[in-house]
């Protein structure tokens, strides 16, 4: 079967305009993959067009803006998620105006669909107490729970992603004088973050219990499973939420956490930004703002009780209400 002009566009988006001319991460091509896969699924299962024939003059404004509505109602994605798979469309079409300037409406079309406004969630993090519990639970009598530990000291020492976790090799670990961990962010965009001396020692003992300090092993995953594969994300939730017992604690909390401690601590918000990977100083704000919320809600829990609730009778008033009047 001759392949669609769609099925071209999107191989060649994929495949070689994302990595080659973006310069884009594997997790966030893998991201755009994903978009694709679920949007092909309600053309086949929802509009029953079948996936080998369907082309670019069928990819417009209509079928998107179903397949966004699709997203919430039916699959009850979030306003975030849904936004996120727009983004990835929204890319797909700007490719595709310079590929196949003949479907430009089409494109243009897509391409008029804004994202959907929301509130933001309030930053969730945990207290040093709280973290210093869930430190303290992994077993060190055994091999897993050395690891466990190790993995959850690498995340929270570093604020790193989970993505950037999973992708760390033995070779991005450095452990000399100034420990270090290289981490590969958004957009392949490496940086170095200190690693503090327990966390070092943990990082010296792991990688000396699991027999990875031969030269030929500098490209194997830092933390495995049992096939020596990669730990995926969900791999390293379940691994926290073990010694939590809360779904809502996911491994972002823990950078979350980390940003809110250092920041709590004085440290200055461009290192904070510097130490997360975050391009735009606006991202690493958030932090700051959910900071000061914290510190009024805690002044008015102090206060509350203190300064008395005068409601005003302005009726009495008779100097006041002649004033108003006067006003009109």
């Amino acid at each position: 079967m001759k392949p669609t002009d769609f099925a071209k566009c999107l191989t060649g988006f994929l495949t070689a305009y994302l990595p080659g001319q973006q310069g884009m991460s594997v997790n966030t091509i893998k991201s755009y993959r994903d978009t694709f896969s679920i949007l092909l699924s309600y053309c086949r299962d929802v509009r029953r067009v079948k996936i080998a024939k369907l082309t670019l003059a069928q990819f417009d404004g209509k079928l998107i803006s179903d397949f966004l509505v699709w997203l919430e109602v039916e699959r009850g994605n979030s306003v975030s998620t849904r936004n996120q798979r727009l983004a990835a469309i929204h890319a797909f079409c700007h490719y595709v105006q310079t590929e196949e300037p003949g479907v430009l409406l089409q494109c243009q079309q897509v391409l008029e669909l804004g994202m959907k406004r929301y509130k933001k969630p309030h930053i969730e993090y945990l207290s040093a107490k709280t973290l210093a519990e869930i430190f303290a639970k992994p077993d060190l009598n055994t091999k897993n729970g050395r690891r466990d530990l190790t993995i959850l000291s690498l995340l929270y020492d570093t604020g790193a992603r989970v993505s950037e976790l999973i992708d760390l090799k033995v070779r991005d670990i450095r452990l000399d004088e100034f420990p270090i961990v290289r981490l590969t962010g958004k957009g392949s965009k490496i940086r170095q973050v200190p690693l503090m001396q327990k966390t070092a020692t943990m990082m010296r003992d792991y990688l000396a219990e699991h027999k990875l300090v031969s030269h030929h092993l500098l490209d194997h995953p830092l933390f495995f499973n049992s096939r020596r594969e990669s730990f995926t994300r969900p791999g390293i939730t379940y691994i926290l939420q073990k010694y939590t017992g809360i779904s809502k604690v996911t491994p972002h909390v823990l950078r979350h956490s980390k940003a809110m401690h250092l920041l709590q601590a004085g440290v200055n918000i461009i290192y904070i930004r510097d130490l997360l990977g975050h391009v735009d100083l606006k991202t690493t704000e958030v932090y700051v703002r959910a900071d000061t919320e914290m510190k009024r809600k805690a002044m008015e829990n102090v206060h509350q009780d203190l300064i008395p609730k005068v409601v005003p009778n302005w009726k009495c008033d008779t100097g006041l209400m002649e004033w108003l009047s006067s006003l009109v």
